[in-house]
């Protein structure tokens, strides 16, 4: 009798430790809708298509735009400074692309790279080239109007390669 006790003990035990193990990753994982990014953040992916980011959505919170261009998946962010003017960039870092990890996140008026930490102020996307910084999407590689910036597709295309090994 003792021995049936520990093995149903033992069996619940796993049960309760892979449900535990299943949630963790599920919440944690960088490209789940509600993980790391918060969903609130993240505007729908775009396949195969120029991404939009409507002007009136752009707010001193880095917003995240998803696409999937020729099968790799990327992203873009946007930003609007502290001086009011917008700010676009690619979400990968320009030295820790390369890691897969190489991802930001924002706290306060900060991005971090998940893989090596840095912090880089919200005030410099798209100001700061070069080193741990997000890449930047400049003027001349993007089409801006009073309501809509417009990336296109064929600029997405050449960002792929630094997108190949993103996790």
């Amino acid at each position: 009798m003792k021995n049936k006790e520990k093995i149903k003990k033992l069996v619940i035990s796993c049960l309760v430790a892979a449900i535990l193990l299943i949630v963790a990753f599920t919440v944690k994982m960088p490209g789940s809708s509600d993980g790391s990014k918060e969903a609130g953040n993240r505007a729908k992916k775009v396949v195969d298509a120029d991404i939009v980011i409507p002007v009136s959505e752009v707010t001193d919170n880095v917003k995240f735009y998803p696409a999937e261009i020729n099968g790799i998946e990327l992203e873009a962010l946007a930003v609007r400074a502290s001086d009011g003017s917008i700010r676009t960039a690619f979400n990968t870092c320009q030295v820790c692309y390369s890691s897969g990890r190489g991802y930001y996140e924002q706290e306060g008026d900060y991005l971090i790279c998940q893989n090596c930490g840095n912090r880089f102020a919200l005030d410099e996307v798209e100001i700061t080239r070069g080193g741990c910084n997000p890449v930047p999407i400049t003027d001349e590689y993007k089409t801006v109007t009073d309501d809509k910036i417009i990336i296109s597709k064929d600029f997405l295309e050449q960002a792929t390669v630094i997108f190949r090994n993103w996790k």
